[in-house]
């Protein structure tokens, strides 16, 4: 389920995935709420391209640290690679 950042306070929050279409970060969005795992989701800057490197903004998706591993069970089984720890 969505939560704002703010629900999640002073927490530390894990980044899971970096969706850098939109189609992507509402199928996300979709299936992280089906299987009810509470996440922030933050429009942020990331840096793109092979030969010509620009600023792109892209949906960053972060989870509690104890359910990370569920959460990229979740993303693993619907075809998401997870972000790096």
């Amino acid at each position: 389920m969505k939560k704002d950042a703010d629900y999640f306070g002073d927490e530390e929050l894990d980044l899971i995935f970096i969706a850098k279409r939109l189609r992507d970060a509402t199928r996300l969005e979709k299936i992280l709420t089906d299987a009810a795992l509470e996440y922030a989701v933050q429009p942020e800057e990331y840096l793109g391209g092979i030969i010509f490197k620009t600023k792109r903004i892209g949906a960053f998706f972060y989870v509690r640290p104890d359910v990370r591993e569920r959460a990229v069970e979740v993303l693993l089984a619907n075809n998401y690679v997870p972000a790096e720890d």
